[in-house]
C-alpha cells in the first residue's frame, strides 16, 4: 500500500519501509517522529528528499481520512452534521446522496444523536468521533489518525477499532501510546530519535522492548 524509500523530511529518515494492508500501529518516545511520518504518509508534508508512493502515486493524489490528535482545530463547521457532510460536499456530490450517506455513518458509529450539537460542545472523544465519520464517509484507501484514542476510554477504543476493522477501509495506519491498543494490529512500527527501530509484527518488536515502558502490561502478567 505504502512503499518509501530513502525518505529524508527535517530529522526524519527512512531508507526503506513498506506498509501492507490491515492496521499498522506506529509506537515509540514523544518526539520520535511519528507524526511526522503520518504526516507525510496523508501528503500533509512532503519530504525533502526520496519518496513516498501510496499505490503508485503520491499521497495527495490518494483518497485518504486523516485525524489529527486534537481534530476541533481542524473542524471547518459548526455542527456535527455539517462537518461530517463537508468532504462529500466539497467534491460537489448530490445532496441526496449526501444526506444518505451521512445518515449511514452516523448511524455506523452511533453519532446520530449528535447530528445537530454544535462542535463547541461535544467531549474530546466525541469530537474524535465525528472527526472519524468524516474521514470515513470519504471511503478512503487509508486512513490515518494521530494518537486520537488518547480522548477515548477503553471501551471507545474498542468499540472504535471494531467499527474501523469492519469497513471497507484497506488500510489503516495510526499513532497511539497505548501499548495494549497497539498489540492488537497487524504491524508495528518503533520509531526512536527519528529512525525506525524495529518494524514487524507485534509479538516481533515487542519482544525486544520487553525492559522498555513499551512492552503491554497484559503481556508481563502472561505465563
Amino acid at each position: 500500500m505504502i512503499l518509501i524509500e530513502n525518505l529524508r523530511y527535517r530529522n526524519l529518515a527512512i531508507d526503506q519501509l513498506t506498509i501492507g494492508k490491515g492496521m499498522t500501529s506506529i509506537i515509540g518516545p514523544n518526539g520520535s517522529g511519528k507524526t511526522t511520518l503520518l504526516k507525510l504518509c496523508a501528503g500533509i508534508a512532503e519530504p525533502d528528499a526520496g519518496s513516498i508512493l501510496v499505490e503508485g502515486i503520491p499521497p495527495r493524489l490518494t483518497d485518504i481520512g486523516w485525524i489529527n490528535e486534537f481534530p476541533d482545530r481542524n473542524f471547518l463547521f459548526d455542527t456535527a452534521a455539517d462537518e461530517i457532510a463537508s468532504p462529500l460536499r466539497f467534491q460537489h456530490i448530490p445532496q441526496e446522496e449526501i444526506v444518505e450517506r451521512s445518515d449511514a455513518i452516523q448511524k455506523q458509529l452511533g453519532i446520530s444523536r449528535l447530528s445537530d450539537r454544535s462542535l463547541r460542545e461535544l467531549s474530546g472523544g466525541e469530537k474524535v468521533i465525528v472527526a472519524l465519520a468524516a474521514a470515513m464517509i470519504q471511503n478512503p484507501r487509508i486512513l490515518i489518525l494521530d494518537e486520537c484514542d488518547s480522548h477515548l476510554d477503553a471501551g471507545s477504543v474498542k468499540a472504535i477499532d471494531r467499527i474501523i476493522r469492519d469497513s471497507r477501509i484497506p488500510a489503516i495506519l495510526r499513532s497511539t501510546q497505548d501499548m495494549e491498543n497497539a498489540k492488537e494490529c497487524d504491524c508495528l512500527i518503533f520509531l526512536n530519535n527519528n529512525r525506525i527501530e524495529y518494524s514487524g509484527t507485534p509479538e516481533e518488536v515487542f519482544c525486544k522492548l520487553k525492559k522498555t515502558p513499551f512492552y503491554p502490561f497484559s503481556w508481563k502478567c502472561r505465563v
